[in-house]
């Protein structure tokens, strides 16, 4: 793979498209699920993008059940979780799997660009966070615990510098 935007990625809707679309965007991609004690991120997320989202954020949101079965729902049933109880705006993709042998191509990038804690690349829960500069560079990995709050210092620089 030679960059993040050559990926293809499937929308909450059913449609293909690929991360080109998001070219010299700056990124934050987490990992999501409806029924996490991490859900209330949600209107973090939405409040970052917001605010940044003049200055080029945008937050991709990727359904995942793989950890403690947290995210069972149809497509159509988390956008209208998305929808209906944090008023999320930014895009919402469809259900992936981000460890074990049927890892999205993103996550799989995602994990080697930017190592986890002692090195690891697995993803340990929902909400886990990656950063991804206007050039496609993933800048940094932010854990669950990592509050949105948190993440808006560091979209100061990214958001703010042409």
């Amino acid at each position: 793979m030679s960059a993040i935007s050559d990926i293809q990625i499937t929308n909450i809707d059913g449609a293909l498209t690929s991360l080109k679309d998001f070219e010299g965007k700056v990124l934050l991609i987490v990992n999501v699920a409806s029924r996490c004690g991490f859900t209330p991120q949600y209107e973090g997320l939405e409040a970052l993008y917001r605010r940044y989202k003049d200055q080029g954020l945008v937050v991709l949101g990727f359904p995942c059940n793989q950890f403690g079965q947290q995210e069972p729902g149809s497509d159509d049933e988390i956008k209208a979780f998305c929808r209906t109880t944090y008023d999320v705006t930014f895009p919402v993709f469809s259900r992936i799997e981000v460890n074990g042998d049927h890892t999205h191509p993103l996550y799989a990038y995602l994990k080697k660009e930017a190592k986890g804690l002692l090195g690891s690349e697995a993803i340990k829960w929902n909400f886990t966070k990656f950063l991804v500069d206007r050039e496609g560079r993933v800048v940094r990995r932010y854990a669950p615990t990592d509050t949105p709050e948190k993440i808006g210092r560091d979209l100061e620089t990214l958001c703010l510098s042409p």
